[in-house]
């Protein structure tokens, strides 16, 4: 086995790892919103946990782009990346 299909694997295998634990996690977090309810705030111990609504305000760009497309249009910047995936 190549050097860097060893190092392909062992990435592939830390990935699971975080997955899992990041799934553990979730379900932790939904075990703690469950207890708390409605509360928007909970002392555990040594710990403080808040879960308050947090209110956003984002553009509906398929709306604009509907509406106004040539403003849209001219508000639009492209950008460039690279995306890194193992399969």
């Amino acid at each position: 086995m190549s050097e860097i299909e060893s190092k392909v694997r062992e990435l592939r295998e830390l990935q699971a790892l975080i997955e899992e634990a990041q799934q553990e996690a979730e379900a932790i977090r939904d075990a703690i919103k469950a207890h708390m309810g409605d509360s928007e705030e909970l002392r555990a111990g040594e710990y403080k946990i808040t879960w308050r609504p947090v209110t956003t305000a984002r553009i509906d760009t398929t709306a604009l782009k509907k509406a106004l497309p040539d403003v849209a249009a001219r508000f639009t910047r492209e950008t460039t990346t690279r995306r890194f995936c193992v399969v």
